[in-house]
């Protein structure tokens, strides 16, 4: 695709007003430098830490000078989060100017309370990286079924770490983890429904879309604090945040909402609440006024 997009916008721009370069890994399309039309780029997250833990020596080098070039190729930057936005003047020293921030919205005729299930239930979705540290959330559902002895952790998703996760749980002995591969988008509905909180322990995120799906479920979220996890979640309110990297600390904020029945409602009503800022329509109609103003 790399390849291919550069080679298209040479010979295809003429027909169109903008182009927009969506970049969902660091790696960019470098469309200003084929066309003379304006140019935006939309960035989900920066990966330059993601990138050291993720690649092997010579991919990362490679990647990450790609990423930084996004600097002197694109004047026109859409974020999708106050959390990009800073990371992308922070670490590829990018132009607050050139920045502006549009944050992703949520489906609210999909995502909406359902029923929860009769189990204390701990909900884990998305793709199974190292950077998204899911044997901190193993190791703290081991310290969380001491206290609450029918809790259940659910891992939605696939990926490489699946093997080393599931490796991880049998030598530690860890009981009632399942793993569910890929779901079908109402199968996901309904975990994200029932689920009594879901939980995300990465080392870095440009936006917590999971987080706010669940919060449209009326399920509340714990996760460490940093990161976009920061915007997703209102600690106290709509959530609670953690110390990064303190797995006891995780384990006590689930205990915490599972244990605690008022906490539960109150931080789940929240989080409904908090979801409704977040509509796909809010999105469109600010993305549009953006791309008018470059013609």
């Amino acid at each position: 695709l790399h390849a291919y997009a550069p080679c298209f916008v040479k010979r295809n721009s003429k027909n169109f007003d903008v182009i927009i370069d969506d970049i969902a890994h660091a790696v960019p399309f470098w469309s200003p430098k084929f066309t003379r039309k304006p140019v935006a780029a939309i960035i989900h997250h920066v990966h330059q830490k993601v990138i050291e833990k993720e690649l092997n020596p010579i991919f990362k080098y490679f990647v990450r000078k790609a990423e930084k070039s996004i600097k002197n190729t694109y004047e026109h930057i859409i974020a999708v989060s106050q959390t990009t936005k800073r990371d992308l003047i922070k670490q590829l020293g990018i132009n607050e100017q050139n920045i502006t921030v549009i944050q992703h919205g949520i489906d609210h005729l999909k995502y909406r309370p359902g029923q929860k299930f009769d189990e204390s239930t701990i909900l884990w979705v998305g793709r199974m990286k190292k950077y998204k540290n899911l044997d901190h959330i193993v190791a703290a559902f081991k310290l969380v079924k001491q206290t609450v002895k029918n809790a259940r952790l659910v891992l939605v998703g696939t990926g490489e770490e699946r093997r080393r996760i599931k490796a991880f749980i049998h030598r530690e002995e860890v009981n009632d983890v399942t793993f569910t591969g890929r779901v079908s988008e109402n199968e996901k509905l309904k975990l994200l429904q029932g689920a009594w909180c879901i939980v995300y322990a990465s080392e870095t995120e440009g936006w917590g879309m999971g987080i706010l799906e669940a919060a449209a479920c009326r399920t509340p979220a714990v996760a460490y604090n940093c990161g976009a996890f920061r915007e997703s979640i209102i600690d106290g309110e709509t959530g609670l945040l953690a110390e990064y990297g303190n797995i006891e600390d995780l384990a006590q904020k689930i205990i915490e909402i599972l244990s605690d029945k008022g906490l539960r409602e109150k931080l789940s009503d929240k989080a409904l609440s908090f979801s409704i800022n977040f509509d796909w329509d809010k999105t469109a109609e600010e993305t549009e006024r953006y791309l008018q103003s470059l013609l």
